[in-house]
């Protein structure tokens, strides 16, 4: 039965000038990736630190309130809380599905050429999938503000 070593050894004496590949020189390629983040650290850094020192210091009682959405916050928790409306929820969870949607179509829009008809009829089956679930909850009533 024949081993490998033989062939190992004729395979890299036939290649006597192949070294391995530099691990250094193919970092570099990298460096404009490290540069952004850095830039984007440096001045999420900047801001934060630079903001109150250069922003309105004069504080009254208003500005240091808590914000309720308009309604006047009350100095006690409601005992049991107060119930909310699952509509609230469901509106989320929309936002959520159809914002995914949109997260599938940008690579097929991008790529649309390389795909060809078999790209265009699964794009088409899964706008269907989509459309189908927009008009059931339309139907439900899950659109509705009222």
């Amino acid at each position: 039965m024949p081993t490998l070593r033989p062939l190992l050894t004729e395979s890299l004496a036939l290649a006597p000038s192949a070294q391995p590949p530099d691990v250094v020189s193919n970092l570099g390629v990298y460096l404009p990736l490290v540069v952004m983040f850095v830039l984007a650290a440096g001045f999420a850094v900047f801001s934060a630190l630079l903001g109150p020192l250069l922003g309105p210091s004069r504080y009254n009682r208003a500005k240091v309130a808590a914000y309720e959405c308009g309604i006047e916050p009350s100095p006690q928790p409601v005992i049991g809380g107060g119930r909310v409306p699952v509509a609230y929820y469901l509106t989320a969870m929309l936002f959520i599905l159809f914002d995914i949607e949109m997260v599938f179509l940008y690579p097929f829009a991008v790529s649309a050429d390389f795909l060809g008809l078999f790209g265009l009829v699964e794009i088409f089956l899964f706008i269907a999938t989509v459309g189908f679930a927009y008009a059931y909850v339309w139907r439900r009533g899950g659109l509705d503000w009222n």
